[in-house]
């Protein structure tokens, strides 16, 4: 595996808990960041911690954040100060034959770094387009584009993926040895996001179809 196809860790992205389930390849870093829909940012204002939740887009090796340039996050996170974001994704609940060795099967990143503001307006924009396809895929092109205005009302940050790694587990319940003759039911029970049928908006014009993006909605393996 070539050193691009991985990121390399630090003291801080390498994985000390459960090493084995530690994975600093970028594809698969990528795959749960595309995933997911929501992340945790964590950071420190005052000696005061914060974690915040909030949506993302990823282009390529950058993960943007935005909001009003009002928001608290945002505000502190321009200074330079140090931020940890996370994103997980639950697959299941792992039911063991003990209690203490229930589990879940799951695949999150932690990223660790300083965000930047994008003062671009090309680089303002793409990110403001991945928010929006990283949300519904092609959903960018369905929809009025940005006013300058409200360029100018939105923050953007950027947070390099250079420091980052992904942890996964996977698989049935690990008992101890002498706990598998237990008459307990042990195994997996597997867990998704899951779109419902789409609500049309009250307004939207009858002779509006709802888009196949929308209709065919998923969160598993976007791309």
């Amino acid at each position: 595996m070539s050193s691009l196809d991985r990121v390399t860790p630090t003291q801080r992205s390498q994985i000390k808990r459960l090493p084995q389930r530690g994975n600093y390849e970028r594809q698969v870093i990528y795959e749960i960041l595309d995933e997911g829909l929501v992340c945790h940012v964590g950071f420190v204002v005052d000696g005061q911690p914060f974690v915040i939740p909030t949506a993302y887009g990823r282009v390529e090796d950058q993960l943007y954040i935005h909001g009003s340039p009002a928001s608290r996050m945002l505000r502190s996170l321009q200074t330079g100060i140090e931020v940890c974001l996370t994103v997980t994704l639950l697959d299941g609940l792992v039911l063991a034959r003990s209690a203490f060795h229930h589990s879940m099967n799951y695949r999150s990143v932690v990223i660790f770094g300083t965000a930047t503001i994008v003062q671009d307006p090309k680089q303002k924009l793409a990110a403001l387009r991945a928010f929006t396809d990283h949300v519904v895929p092609k959903r960018w092109a369905q929809v009025r584009q940005p006013s300058r205005q409200e360029l100018q009302g939105t923050l953007v940050l950027s947070l390099s993926l250079a420091e980052a790694s992904a942890k996964v587990r996977t698989g049935p319940p690990l008992d101890d040895e002498a706990d598998y003759t237990l008459p307990v039911w042990a195994g997996v029970v597997p867990l998704q996001l899951v779109a419902k049928e789409a609500i049309a908006d009250s307004r939207v014009q009858s002779t509006i179809n709802i888009p196949a993006e929308v209709q065919n909605y998923t969160r598993l393996h976007i791309k």
